[in-house]
């Protein structure tokens, strides 16, 4: 029996994903929950595994291609029985479309199987009814569009696409008032790359728009009275379309930014006592097998200062302050994919070394690109630590749904008074950004005060802890 999977919604209110890589190709054997292919979320990198056990038989859906919820990606080739299990990951594939199955009405919505904790969200594939098409001017030539079917089939072999306007099916490109069909990650290609879709000719069933079409339009030169050619334009410019990671924090960072009213302010800390408690920490052997650099420090001090002053460690929901009594612990990650911001979770109440493993291995999952939503989201205080880069501070805009964040500047040497007496110290610069709604500026510089402080003296870490 054929079997086909169709992309389900993690939990996270997805709508659409890039496949990045599979791993199988048709042909290969697979098992049930076996690492198939990996996606690229709003939020994270994420492994699906198969639902199916059996042979793959196609993959539909190529790398770098944006398929939107409920779209076949993969069919797999299954024994002829069908045992309880079967059956439900078949009724998993059939509800993700409205309207599937032998009957004409939808299917009702029901709980859905799950795939090692991936739920699927039959409403998010859910589409209000399309509008009919106007008719066409009397003054325009007859065209011959294909109609829909009125109801989708469960399993089709061939590429939905959106019910928008339809290209004439004479095999040229549609004019003005003419429509055109598309899948819509086709259409945000051709939106991203600046291409007209009603001057294409489409290549795809029933006249439809293929990303090969939009591509193709791209590379060829354009008309002459233009002056200038497509491919002489992207050799001089690079087009990188906004979507997966970077799309989700740009929008996240322009809520917050005119949303919040931030305030930021900066201290000037010599941490050579740090420093040399890094150094310290590093001999011992509860500390062998894990990392220890000053950021360790720099969080242990964070979460010290927060919990003096828990209203440091909260959210604003317009009708109420959200004082939280755990510490979730932002790191800011700069990524190949963008920026994000996993969280280790109730990292207060870790011991040094378990918030020293936990901080390694959160970097090490966001670096590679492996964090899981669950680890993006929650978070209730954030560092950054622009110091890697070379830079001694910045402004850090307000991580959504938290009311401050500690950016971290480059360790260096610097004279310094010392009893009097001018010394060379290591020194940092720490800039403190606060939600002014939440925190004013006698708090918000009581905790830049005490963290500076411990950063100074580690030793205040064990008599305010």
């Amino acid at each position: 029996m054929l079997r086909e999977f169709r992309l389900p919604d993690v939990g996270e209110g997805l709508t659409e994903a890039e496949i990045v890589r599979w791993h199988v190709t048709p042909g290969d054997s697979v098992k049930i929950n076996q690492t198939i292919v990996e996606i690229e979320t709003a939020k994270a990198v994420v492994e699906l595994p198969c639902p199916y056990e059996g042979t793959v038989s196609a993959l539909m859906a190529d790398e770098g291609q944006t398929v939107d919820v409920g779209a076949p990606i993969i069919s797999v080739r299954t024994g002829d029985g069908e045992g309880p299990a079967d059956a439900g990951r078949e009724a998993l594939a059939d509800d993700l479309v409205p309207g599937a199955g032998d009957g004409a009405e939808p299917k009702k919505e029901k709980r859905q199987p799950v795939l090692v904790g991936y739920g699927v969200k039959t409403s998010a594939t859910r589409r209000r009814p399309r509008k009919p098409a106007s008719p066409a001017p009397v003054s325009a030539p007859p065209v011959s569009v294909t109609p829909a079917p009125a109801t989708p089939p469960a399993v089709s072999s061939a590429p939905a696409v959106s019910s928008v306007p339809a290209v004439p099916g004479n095999g040229h490109p549609a004019s003005a008032g003419a429509r055109v069909l598309a899948k819509p990650p086709v259409r945000k290609l051709a939106r991203d790359l600046g291409v007209d879709l009603t001057a294409l000719t489409g290549t795809g069933p029933q006249g439809s728009i293929t990303r090969a079409d939009v591509e193709a339009a791209v590379a060829a030169p354009a008309p002459a009275a233009s002056g200038t050619s497509a491919a002489s334009r992207t050799a001089r410019e690079e087009y990188i379309p906004v979507r997966g990671v970077r799309k989700a924090t740009a929008q996240a960072m322009v809520a917050s930014a005119f949303s919040a009213p931030h305030v930021t302010e900066w201290l000037q800390v010599d941490v050579t006592g740090t420093m040399e408690a890094v150094r310290r920490l590093r001999t011992l052997p509860e500390f062998a097998e894990v990392k220890v650099s000053p950021l360790l420090l720099v969080a242990k001090a964070l979460i010290t200062a927060v919990k003096r002053h828990p209203m440091a460690n909260a959210s604003w929901t317009g009708e109420e302050i959200v004082v939280k009594h755990y510490v979730n612990l932002g790191i800011a990650a700069a990524t190949d994919r963008g920026l994000i911001v996993p969280n280790v979770k109730d990292a207060d109440a870790m011991s040094l070394p378990d918030l020293a493993r936990a901080l390694g291995e959160l970097t090490e999952r966001a670096r590679a690109g492996r964090c899981q939503p669950a680890e993006l989201s929650g978070g209730t205080i954030t560092i950054t630590n622009v110091g890697v880069f070379g830079v001694d501070a910045g402004t850090p805009i307000l991580n959504p749904g938290e009311v401050a964040i500690l950016a971290v500047g480059q360790i260096r040497d610097m004279p310094w008074v010392v009893d009097g007496q001018l010394a060379v110290r290591k020194v940092t610069t720490l800039a403190l950004s606060f939600d002014h709604r939440v925190v004013d500026g006698e708090l918000g510089s009581h905790v830049l005060r005490d963290v500076g402080a411990m950063l100074e003296d580690p030793l205040r870490m064990l008599a305010w802890s």
